[in-house]
């Protein structure tokens, strides 16, 4: 007997009624919901998982935001700021062990001296990889022309998470200044994509005052935008964080857990041919919530290579996995995950996003 999703997973076009009752999907519709996911993963991007390395650089940051552990106004943070030797050796771990690609990630900063290091540092990253490794970078909101002047000098894909698509709940979650503007964010969007990165947004599943029709929203902007890469997990919160007096009105943590592994299918189901990452706070909540990402649909793992002593600091929230370790015991442990999941790591592969190759593209130079 046919169960009520069957019908709707298996349309080409989803409304968001469609969404927020798939949204819904208990216990056992949410098994049917992830073997479709499976199954477009397979035909559209293959079984492979491709690594980025992940270097969380510094954890000084200029923002406030209400959610987040490395916010400006945390004073109980030991603050850090790897020196450029430190992030190159990193690098180099990346490229002897055939990652591929790396990811460059710190707290929000905008200032010249901050513009000049990063395109500093991803022009020496390209020179001792040989141009072999493939470069994400999110570092916030900047002038476009700064994403320019990175996208020159050898990053190719960038981050920047939009949190929600509601702009009455992005107040909620964020101070009301100028600093944390909801139409900058999505300005800046814009002006990622229009550069010629691949484009990479998310969310927050499962935050305070959300409503299964924001999410739905959520999809369907990123669906309309029409994104490359995702990067979302689960909230979890932070007790050094104005968004934890509002704990008691949360889901549960594995009701957020299983809320986002939902959105992950979807977005596979409707955008088939994305990169989608299994995020580390999914492990935050279920030890094997990476390799369950996995199977609902993630192809991209970010293991993290940040010096093991600087993990603790670069908390964003609570629970955080894997702080106490180095980046050899990362990769060790994530490539054992990765095959209980039933896939393979594609290693010295970059894996661009399929979709970013499909797409129309300004005339930008990259190669299409």
């Amino acid at each position: 007997m046919k169960s009520k999703i069957d019908n709707i997973i298996q349309q080409e076009e989803f409304s968001k009624e469609d969404l927020v009752r798939l949204l819904n999907a208990d216990a056992g519709e949410r098994k049917i919901l992830y073997r479709k996911a499976a199954e477009i993963k397979a035909e559209h991007v293959g079984k492979k998982v491709y690594y980025r390395g992940l270097i969380e650089f510094s954890n000084i940051c200029g923002k406030n935001c209400h959610y987040c552990g490395i916010r400006r106004d945390n004073h109980n943070l030991k603050r850090y700021n790897l020196g450029d030797a430190e992030i190159l050796k990193a690098v180099e771990f990346a490229f002897k062990n055939r990652y591929a690609s790396v990811v460059l990630q710190s707290g929000e900063l905008e200032s010249a001296g901050f513009t000049d290091r990063i395109e500093k540092l991803l022009r020496e990253i390209k020179k001792i990889s040989n141009d072999q490794l493939g470069i994400t970078i999110s570092l916030g909101e900047q002038k476009q022309e700064v994403y320019k002047r990175w996208f020159d000098a050898g990053a190719h894909r960038y981050l920047l998470r939009i949190e929600t698509s509601n702009p009455e709940l992005y107040k909620k979650i964020h101070p009301d200044d100028t600093k944390h503007d909801f139409n900058r964010r999505i300005e800046c969007l814009k002006a990622i994509k229009q550069t010629g990165y691949q484009t990479g947004t998310g969310i927050m599943v499962g935050l305070p005052f959300q409503t299964l029709e924001d999410i739905a929203d959520d999809i369907l902007f990123m669906r309309d935008f029409d994104i490359d890469m995702v990067g979302l997990g689960p909230y979890i919160e932070h007790r050094d964080t104005p968004m934890f007096e509002y704990k008691n009105l949360l889901l549960l943590p594995e009701e957020r857990f299983h809320l986002a592994l939902k959105v992950i299918a979807l977005l596979r189901i409707i955008m088939k041919d994305i990169n989608i990452a299994a995020a580390t706070a999914l492990q935050a909540i279920d030890p094997v919530g990476r390799e369950k990402a996995l199977i609902a649909g993630a192809n991209v793992i970010m293991p993290n290579i940040t010096p093991g002593k600087y993990r603790d600091s670069y908390r964003l929230y609570d629970n955080k996995p894997c702080t106490d370790e180095e980046a050899e015991d990362c990769t060790s442990c994530l490539e054992a995950r990765i095959h209980m999941a039933g896939d393979e790591i594609g290693y010295g592969e970059w894996g661009d996003s399929k979709h970013f190759k499909k797409r129309k593209l300004p005339d930008t130079g990259y190669p299409e």
